[in-house]
């Protein structure tokens, strides 16, 4: 599978340079991050991916809308791969908000308040990571998925710390 961070967000531009909390509740892209999307749907075209999962945050699924327009490809929402609540950019919009602005997205079960109360721990973290790892173990397309998630899932995941706009090969199946 193909793990894509999201393009920088509102968000990301403040925290960057002040390493303060600038309180922006479920940002959205900056036009870099638009750009960042663009360059990840051109490099995924050389990729056989088939399926598309996102996280339910505005920025992933700004960035999985761009990178689905350029694969022709649906978009499924995918909570486990939120970002680990931490900061108030970590609040998300509930469902029928989302619903609304990305009405061909599957959503799914996902709850009209899907985020939790912040803060989210390291094991909680940990114990999503895994839990996520072994359905898309099982899954028999893991190979041909893209996921568009964050910066602390990934490293979750991973152990890897990405930019926005990385992409990143995983196996769920390797130890």
């Amino acid at each position: 599978m193909i793990l894509i961070r999201h393009g920088q967000s509102h968000f990301n531009v403040v925290f960057s340079e002040t390493r303060v909390d600038p309180g922006i509740v479920d940002p959205g892209l900056t036009e870099e991050g638009q750009r960042q999307a663009e360059a990840a749907a051109q490099a995924l075209a050389d990729h056989d991916v088939r399926r598309i999962l996102a996280s339910p945050y505005s920025r992933t699924l700004h960035t999985a809308e761009i990178i689905a327009e350029h694969l022709d490809l649906s978009v499924v929402i995918e909570p486990l791969v939120r970002e680990r609540c931490f900061f108030i950019c970590d609040l998300g919009s509930p469902r029928s908000e989302l619903s609304a602005r990305w009405p061909g997205f599957e959503f799914g079960e996902l709850a009209e308040r899907w985020w939790p109360e912040p803060e989210e721990s390291e094991a909680e973290l940990q114990a999503r990571c895994a839990a996520f790892r072994s359905v898309m173990a099982a899954a028999e397309d893991w190979a041909h998925v893209a996921v568009v998630s964050h910066w602390g899932f990934i490293r979750g995941l991973t152990g890897q710390e990405v930019t926005n706009g990385t992409l990143l090969r995983f196996d769920p199946t390797a130890d």
